[in-house]
């Protein structure tokens, strides 16, 4: 072979290599950011004895809020009782104590009327208070309710007449005798508390898009669990969980369900996700707004992502100043109402 040939079988090579260099390079670049390996990963292959694998860590469990931090699922909040703000209520008069057991064998099977929360409460022998009958009690009267209004909208008279037959079948069971409002009244009711939820309802979201970069579902997750995060309990979900136990999780974040499912989620890039409040949801006292900014600023900086707004475009901290002052507003209102922000009734109401 001469020294041309060799030369050029050099150079063919070297371009080669280049090339796939490039490529792998290129690839590279084009992979959506990865999460950080966890210490246990990426320390050194002696930190553990050869062919053995690491100790399984159980999940853990808040002992002061309930939450489990790997699934977020909050301890079931006691349910509120009725109350005649935003309930329909029914009296059901009884000659004698009835128990427990004899109360919850006459409930209805659905606890709703149409698309309206329907309860029924006992006033307890013992105490006077009143509750959700339970086996082992005795109760000296009954009241029936069905909510007024719900963000499905307000109370019909349908609604209303499928909250009576309830209230009447449920009354029979256990020989008492309800004594129901007037109907029209009630519907009324229902329209105005309907109109004052629909003026007051507010659900913020902020939008933070990848600028370059495309982030993986697991980038996302390690970020987000940086800022206080928790898995939520479907795939792409995570919530911000509430200081309380109980309540209603301050922020929601939310990306793309079919990249959180996908096969190999890591290969899968994200560019935007969502954060989100639920302000009558949330008490004032959690700075549900102000959390928000935070979340989304931090998580701007860290990954490298811009904030913007439902048209595209981005969001100032000026304009979230404005916010903030409405948001005041509202609350203010809320609690005029006797409502307050993530209180039993304003949770109900807005639900």
């Amino acid at each position: 072979m001469s020294s041309l040939q060799i030369s050029l079988a050099i150079i063919g090579g070297l371009v080669l290599a280049i090339v796939v260099a490039h490529g792998a390079w290129s690839a590279r670049k084009n992979l959506p950011r990865q999460p950080e390996p966890s210490p246990l990963a990426a320390g050194p292959a002696g930190d553990l004895p050869a062919g053995a694998l690491p100790e399984r860590l159980e999940p853990e469990f808040d002992q002061d809020s309930g939450l489990d931090v790997l699934t977020a699922l909050t301890v079931p909040e006691k349910k509120p009782g009725l109350d005649a703000l935003i309930d329909v209520l029914a009296p059901v008069a009884v000659d004698a104590p009835v128990s427990g057991e004899a109360a919850l064998a006459a409930m209805p099977g659905s606890r709703r009327a149409g698309s309206k929360p329907f309860a029924i409460e006992g006033r307890n022998a013992l105490t006077s208070s009143w509750e959700t009958p339970v086996p082992g009690q005795r109760y000296s009267a009954f009241q029936a309710g069905v909510q007024l209004a719900n963000r499905t909208g307000a109370l019909n008279q349908i609604e209303f007449s499928e909250f009576v037959m309830k209230a009447q079948a449920f009354a029979d069971a256990i020989d008492g005798q309800p004594e129901f409002p007037d109907m029209l009244e009630e519907v009324a009711r229902a329209r105005e508390l309907d109109q004052f939820a629909s003026a007051h309802d507010a659900q913020l979201s902020f939008t933070l898009r990848a600028r370059n970069t495309a982030w993986s579902p697991g980038y996302v997750q390690q970020s987000a669990a940086k800022q206080g995060f928790v898995a939520g309990s479907i795939p792409g979900r995570m919530v911000l969980p509430a200081d309380g136990a109980g309540h209603a999780p301050i922020l929601g974040l939310a990306f793309d369900t079919q990249a959180a499912m996908a096969e190999d989620p890591e290969q899968t890039a994200l560019r935007e996700l969502t954060l989100s409040l639920d302000v009558p949801q949330v008490a004032r006292a959690e700075q549900p707004f102000v959390r928000m900014c935070e979340a989304a600023i931090s998580l701007a900086a860290s990954m490298d992502g811009v904030i913007i707004d439902d048209q595209g475009q981005p969001i100032r901290p000026e304009a979230m100043e404005v916010i903030h002052t409405d948001l005041e507003q509202l609350y203010n209102t809320l609690d005029g109402r006797d409502m307050p922000a993530g209180s039993a009734l304003g949770r109900r109401l807005f639900s």
